[in-house]
């Protein structure tokens, strides 16, 4: 685990008083440095110059990255930056993602489809435990399994550890509810590692639509600003351990 770590590069989100106010406040919350770029801005070569403790790409086009400069970054991984990809219609492949096949996109520890990969579920789509992990310990998904909205598809790369799972269910009613599956269990949290650099993979995603009911998982509410100038989120406090979590094991600060 490391002891002392650089701020986040956080790529995505639309800006901190939109979408990135989830994740942003989350991070602020738990005291995680970040540096937010919204997601119609280019990353410029500049970037280099900082010592990330990770690379957080969410709904953030592939196309806003030179082919230089994402070959940078897959080093700056290789030589210990943590990776986290969330999901989103502009992550992985979506619609407008278009990682398929490029430097950062063959780190992560999934396979990337080369086609539309959202699912979007009207009913419940439930989260399950595949494998213990420090992201989720001490986190009830076994007692109180929450829902997300939607996800991209993908599936886990060979040597990874798929930690969460989801799974697609139609629900009806005729005196009382019924779930019918509507599909096997699909990776929803993958995690791995590229070198000396920490990997992590979130189908779905931190902020509506598809974080669904997840974003108020917990009996707590937080309430929370990624910067002084953004509107305060209020979220389920096991909502915000869960990110805080996944974004603390990818830049090793958690064990």
């Amino acid at each position: 685990m490391k002891e002392n770590s650089g701020p986040f590069l956080y790529l995505g989100d639309d800006d901190v008083d939109g979408a990135a106010a989830y994740l942003a406040g989350v991070m602020t919350h738990y005291g995680l440095e970040y540096e937010h770029l919204p997601s119609d801005s280019a990353l410029e070569p500049e970037v280099l110059n900082q010592d990330w403790s990770a690379l957080i790409i969410s709904d953030y086009p592939a196309g806003n990255i030179s082919g230089d400069l994402m070959s940078a970054l897959a080093q700056r991984v290789a030589d210990g930056m943590g990776l986290l990809m969330i999901g989103g219609w502009d992550s992985y492949q979506g619609i407008g993602g278009d990682y398929n096949g490029t430097p950062l996109g063959d780190l992560l520890p999934v396979i990337i489809s080369p086609d539309d990969d959202r699912v979007n579920s009207s009913g419940p789509c439930l989260i399950s435990v595949k494998n213990n992990h420090p992201i989720i310990a001490g986190l009830p998904f076994g007692t109180d399994a929450p829902g997300v909205g939607g996800f991209n598809r993908f599936l886990a790369a060979e040597g990874s550890e798929v930690i969460l799972e989801s799974r697609r269910y139609k629900a009806s009613f005729d005196g009382c509810h019924h779930l019918e599956p509507l599909s096997d269990a699909e990776p929803l949290l993958v995690t791995g590692v590229h070198g000396k650099g920490r990997v992590c993979a979130w189908a779905s995603d931190v902020a509506p639509h598809w974080v669904g009911g997840l974003v108020d998982w917990g009996p707590e509410r937080i309430e929370a600003r990624g910067n002084d100038y953004a509107g305060p989120i209020e979220v389920g406090n096991l909502y915000a351990e869960f990110f805080s979590g996944m974004c603390r094991w990818t830049a090793g600060l958690l064990s």
